[in-house]
């Protein structure tokens, strides 16, 4: 019998549990985040320490901004978990970011890398993890970008593009007619390609696509990657590394590395092309760019003592065909993953693309303003230009009236293994602005609290009401947000908003908050027991809190509780049940901490004070017949 017993109780503590989990969850999803934590707090202590509740709870103070508290619940998950998601680990990296925990950060980031690329490789990602990455990650918070497939990308390999004096310069494996194919990809090798464009109010207009205007600088390998000084006359690329013979040159082990060589403009054409004198055959040296100022290049190299597997490097340029030594850019650019493809604007912006930073799988573009400011971070571009896949070889041009560019990206969709897009992106900003009201007066509610949520949870920005009832939010286009308003004693209003990318307009927002106190009581949703029943469900619990939060909000306040039923059934029957839910009414709000004396009594009445005609014997409608199924709270004393 004993043992029955302690089973009963078991079961019955796994239920309590299991409702306070879905109760927890029920205020979540409704961006009840204070009152989540609460709960899922109380579980915690109740003994579920389950991922589910520990995420959730991280996810609490995540979205309200509060990286402190969500660290340390971020932090049990991961170490009780091993397999916890990626999603999880991303949070986590970025809290403690947050919180300029940045070494134990990057620690994270490579197992973050690697779960994250191991999901995208096995196609095990979900859109909805890749559009929170998205949100998080974005940096273009004012810009709206449209990206387009350039005409001129081919069914084969096409990327890098540089613009010079109206030619783009670009690599492409186009060439189907060259015998040799290699052997990584199966394609034709690369060639370096020249195209005229021309910007014609705003769309961009491409010749014929030809081969760079040079006698020697393609071969029957790889070249790829130009950059070109300012003055026009000198171009540095990307070779394979090959003799005198035109043929792939290899070090001991049997592989050919590439190299940096530099050609000048003579009559035209490229010319007079000279090996980089910091090149080594036992590593590669590629990828160059050229600081604004053309005193430093910049490039990528697998050589030894770096942090990963290639960094990328700088060199000083001196007079008389002169470089110094190369110099790693450190830790801050450089990962134990891949850096590859950087590129300098006019403005003096470091771009590069990684697998070592936070990412949205495989390698991801970024931007680092170190040039400028030391102690800059590295910022991942976000979407649309990151994805799941490979997005590299950023060029923009700085010097328009709205950002212009290209990068290349293997992401579905494209005509060929890598395609090159064109981007624009012009400053986009909104209002949104509204009133709040009381739902029952139309009453302007000054000091309400407005929340500016995004589709992620996150709380973005918050505010008060003015006297009036007035808020404004100054918002980003082209995304979606909830606004979500709360005031003690009432219920909280939201509303899902659209936004188009029209620059300089605002979208009227109005909140209604019900009331919960109406003349005597605190008036909620119906409360609903099960047929027969009286334990609380759910749904009950969620509104027995709006009460909860009443009693809170005034110290002083005493009440009674009133449960009545319907006529159908026996008299004293409904009085027993009605009595037993009120009685479990009340139990429930005891539980939340609330004083026994603040409840003054919890009676039923069963059929005794029916709200209409339908007593004994009359046909009514359900509907007519739920009218008296109900639980009153009545205030019989105020503050």
């Amino acid at each position: 019998m004993r043992h029955i017993y302690i089973l009963l109780i078991l079961v019955l503590s796994t239920l309590s549990l299991s409702a306070q989990k879905k109760l927890a969850d029920k205020f979540f999803n409704n961006y009840g985040y204070v009152k989540a934590s609460e709960l899922y707090e109380q579980a915690v202590k109740n003994g579920d320490s389950s991922e589910h509740v520990l995420t959730r709870l991280g996810d609490c103070f995540y979205n309200n901004s509060n990286s402190k508290e969500a660290l340390v619940w971020y932090e049990k998950a991961i170490l009780k978990y091993d397999n916890i998601s990626a999603e999880y680990l991303f949070k986590y990296i970025q809290t403690l970011k947050s919180l300029g925990q940045h070494s134990e950060a990057k620690k994270w980031m490579e197992k973050f890398n690697k779960t994250h690329n191991e999901a995208s490789k096995l196609k095990k990602y979900d859109a909805n993890s890749i559009a929170a990455y998205n949100e998080l990650l974005s940096t273009n918070k004012t810009s709206v970008v449209s990206t387009i497939n350039l005409p001129i990308n081919s069914a084969q390999s096409d990327f890098g593009s540089y613009i010079h004096n109206g030619q783009m310069y670009f690599a492409s494996s186009r060439d189907t007619e060259n015998t040799k194919v290699y052997a990584w990809n199966k394609e034709p090798f690369l060639d370096l390609y020249q195209v005229s464009v021309e910007d014609n109010n705003g769309q961009l207009k491409f010749g014929v696509p030809d081969l760079i205007k040079a006698s020697k600088i393609n071969t029957d390998y790889h070249e790829a990657s130009v950059a070109i000084s300012n003055d026009g006359n000198t171009m540095y690329f990307t070779r394979d590394n090959v003799t005198k013979k035109n043929k792939l040159d290899y070090d001991r082990k049997g592989t050919s590395h590439l190299k940096i060589y530099k050609a000048t403009l003579t009559d035209g054409s490229w010319e007079n092309i000279k090996e980089m004198p910091f090149n080594d055959n036992l590593y590669s040296t590629g990828h160059p760019t050229l600081s604004p100022d053309n005193k430093k290049l910049y490039f990528v190299s697998d050589r030894p003592g770096g942090f990963g597997q290639t960094d990328i490097y700088e060199v000083d340029i001196l007079e008389n065909n002169k470089y110094s030594l190369p110099r790693n850019l450190g830790n801050s650019i450089n990962t134990p993953g891949r850096e590859m493809f950087p590129f300098v604007s006019k403005d003096s912006t470091f771009y590069f693309s990684s697998d070592g930073h936070l990412n949205l799988g495989f390698l991801d573009i970024f931007k680092s303003d170190f040039i400028k400011d030391a102690t800059a971070e590295v910022e991942n571009l976000g979407a649309p230009y990151n994805s799941g896949f490979d997005d590299f070889a950023f060029y923009i041009d700085t010097d328009s009236d709205y950002k212009r560019g290209f990068f290349t990206s293997n992401r579905p969709g494209g005509k060929g293994n890598d395609d090159i897009y064109s981007f624009s992106a012009y400053v986009c900003a909104q209002k949104i602005v509204g009133t709040v009201k009381d739902k029952d007066s139309n009453a302007v509610l000054e000091n309400a609290l407005v929340q500016l949520i995004n589709e992620t949870g996150k709380i973005v920005k918050e505010t008060t009401t003015n006297a009036q009832g007035n808020y404004t939010f100054d918002v980003d286009c082209n995304k979606t947000y909830t606004v979500l308003g709360t005031k003690p004693d009432y219920v909280e209003d939201k509303k899902l908003v659209l936004l188009n990318s029209e620059n300089d307009i605002s979208t009227t927002v109005d909140l209604f908050l019900d009331p919960l106190i109406k003349g005597n009581q605190i008036v909620i949703n119906p409360i609903f027991f099960d047929f027969d029943k009286w334990n609380i469900r759910t749904d009950a619990e969620y509104e027995l809190e709006k009460v909860i939060d009443v009693l809170r909000a005034h110290p002083g306040m005493i009440i009674k509780i009133e449960s009545h039923t319907d006529s159908r059934g026996s008299d004293s029957y409904n009085m027993k049940l009605s009595d037993r839910r009120a009685k479990s009414s009340k139990d429930y709000i005891l539980t939340r901490n609330i004083d026994t004396n603040r409840i003054a009594s919890a009676i039923g009445y069963g059929e005794s004070q029916l709200m209409n005609q339908c007593s004994n014997g009359v046909k009514c409608t359900p509907e007519e017949h739920q009218l008296n199924r109900r639980t009153q709270f009545i205030i019989i004393k105020m503050d």
